[in-house]
């Protein structure tokens, strides 16, 4: 079964209890087919609970959650995964991801197993990654035989991950954006970031979106207000000039991380 995925997703982080059903319903009758959540967001009940009560095909919703750091140990991870598709309230899930690697703990491989074992079980229909460096990639592969589908990253302007995405490129991997719009920095008040979209006839938040889909991610942004979106859903459809995208690409900067989170040295639990 081959992997497509829609070319925005919608972010669920924080979107929790009835307020949450109440968001991710709203997002699937937007137009939304792509889930994004986590065991670590205690949020996949409210996840699955919109997802049947939206009325949307359920073959047509690819719901995602996230195996944490804590569960990496082999049977660990047949049991959290196992739960994970249990709290949805549905039958699998379509997309599982290991949430960081946490080389410290060197457990990241026997986490792919059970993740591997999942899908051959029917629990889970595709299979990925968040966060993992090119060796982590790599030594998947060269461990298991199988090589992550998809690989969820921080990547926005200030951190445009070009060598990842060349990486992810050439290896057939799917590179999806967490924070694309920048959360908790000033990206969309960047003097670049306004002028490209003043010159584009779009908002600052629509010309990021816009970014990302020139450069070939999968943004995942969070909107809890139907305005909003209607706003990201459509954003991706929107198409910046060479000389656009070259210039948010060229806000990138050594220390563009949102916070301390370099999967060589983070320990997620």
């Amino acid at each position: 079964m081959s992997l497509a995925l829609p070319p925005v997703g919608f972010g669920t982080y924080k979107l929790n209890g009835l307020s949450g059903v109440d968001a991710v319903v709203s997002a699937l009758h937007t137009g939304y087919r792509l889930l994004d959540s986590a065991m670590n967001y205690e949020n996949e009940g409210a996840v699955g609970t919109a997802v049947r009560r939206s009325g949307v095909d359920r073959d047509e919703v690819v719901v995602t959650s996230k195996l944490p750091g804590r569960h990496h140990a082999y049977d660990l991870a047949v049991t959290s995964i196992e739960e994970s598709v249990l709290r949805t309230g549905l039958d699998h899930l379509d997309l599982h991801l290991i949430h960081w690697p946490n080389p410290s703990r060197d457990l990241y491989v026997e986490a792919w197993q059970a993740l591997v074992d999942a899908q051959q079980r029917g629990l889970v229909f595709h299979i990925g990654v968040c966060n993992f460096l090119p060796e982590h990639l790599d030594r998947l592969e060269r461990e298991t035989g199988v090589l992550p589908a998809v690989n969820q990253i921080e990547l926005h302007p200030y951190f445009p991950q070009v060598d990842a995405l060349a990486h992810h490129r050439e290896r057939g991997i799917v590179t999806q954006a967490w924070s694309p719009l920048g959360r908790k920095s000033d990206l969309l008040e960047n003097p670049e970031v306004v002028d490209v979209a003043r010159q584009h006839g779009i908002t600052p938040a629509e010309a990021v979106l816009a970014w990302h889909a020139a450069v070939g991610t999968v943004p995942l942004p969070k909107a809890s207000s139907v305005e909003r979106q209607r706003q990201n859903l459509a954003a991706v459809e929107l198409e910046l000039d060479r000389a656009a995208v070259e210039r948010l690409t060229a806000l990138g900067r050594p220390d563009g991380r949102l916070f301390d989170g370099d999967p060589a040295t983070r320990v997620e639990d």
